[in-house]
């Protein structure tokens, strides 16, 4: 019997960096995610292959089960090595999925080019979580890490604010349509940011003022959600940026590459790569494409 599951995308607006430490964060599911698809099979394996939007397969290997029961230690970190110690984390947690079964053939899907940064890792987490019938945020927690707002975009088909409470996910639903977001747009920045590096930057840059650092956060992300016009919007998120900017001690995205630019480009998750936002009077498409960047997506493009 097949079994299909899915997951959205995400887009972190508030909160990047300070989440981990408890702050509100503001975050965007995506129209974009990741398929997977389960059948049962044989040979105590699995069969996994792996494609993107386009139908190229980009992994295609078999997994034993006695490997993700053992999960043999490897001092090289490949695609399967990776997958092959979630699948172990998974049985931890609940081991019926490989005991009760004979072997599986499962199929991934993107919906997007697995180098935009939009959630492939956790869609993939989230989508074996639901299989699996395990919590996402512990999954991901024993697996990957991280604060975990993008498994809450995976679960979650409306705008949302994320904050960990005693190390436990707070997830609220929140209204988020101004009537300003055909001034919204995503710009790809050609290359992905490696996440796990970005967060071991923060820790170590982060200043002594934490509990401020995330009162003004809160206040931020509040601010953005509940902004009336698009000036306020605008400089809520040049403040934001300002913030973060002073917590890494790194210069913004505008500074670096959009010094000239009529208008906010905000940096969303990990500074420095993946999409950012750009928010214009007039459509700025002209202008990120004669920087070298040509993959410009609205707002309703991007957003569900």
């Amino acid at each position: 019997m097949k079994k299909t599951f899915y997951s959205n995308g995400k887009l972190l607006i508030t909160g990047e960096y300070l989440v981990l430490d408890g702050a509100k964060a503001f975050a965007l599911p995506t129209k974009f995610g990741q398929n997977l698809i389960v059948e049962s099979d044989s040979n105590q394996e699995v069969k996994w292959t792996s494609y993107d939007f386009d139908n190229h397969i980009w992994f295609d290997d078999t997994i034993s089960f006695s490997e993700i029961i053992n999960n043999p230690e490897t001092k090289i970190e490949t695609v399967k090595t990776t997958l092959t110690n979630i699948l172990h984390e998974a049985y931890l947690l609940n081991s019926d999925f490989i005991n009760n079964a004979k072997g599986y053939t499962i199929k991934t899907q993107l919906t997007f080019p697995k180098n935009w940064g939009l959630g492939t890792s956790s869609t993939l987490i989230n989508n074996i979580a639901q299989w699996a019938k395990i919590d996402a945020f512990t999954l991901l927690k024993n697996s990957f890490g991280g604060s975990g707002y993008d498994i809450a975009c995976a679960q979650n088909n409306t705008p949302i604010t994320y904050r960990l409470e005693e190390n436990r996910p707070v997830v609220e639903s929140v209204s988020f349509n101004p009537d300003f977001t055909q001034n919204i747009f995503f710009v790809y920045l050609n290359k992905k940011q490696n996440s796990k590096a970005a967060i071991n930057a923060y820790y170590n840059n982060k200043n002594q003022n934490l509990a401020k650092s995330i009162a003004d956060n809160n206040k931020i992300t509040e601010a953005v959600i509940n902004t009336k016009t698009l000036k306020e919007f605008a400089h809520d998120l040049e403040k934001h940026e300002i913030q973060l900017s002073n917590i890494l001690e790194l210069e913004t995205i505008k500074e670096i590459a959009f010094p000239d630019f009529d208008g906010v480009v905000k940096s969303l998750g990990a500074w420095g790569g993946d999409f950012v936002m750009a928010v214009s009077k007039k459509n700025p498409s002209a202008y990120f494409i004669s920087k070298g960047y040509e993959t410009i997506l609205s707002y309703d493009e991007m957003i569900l």
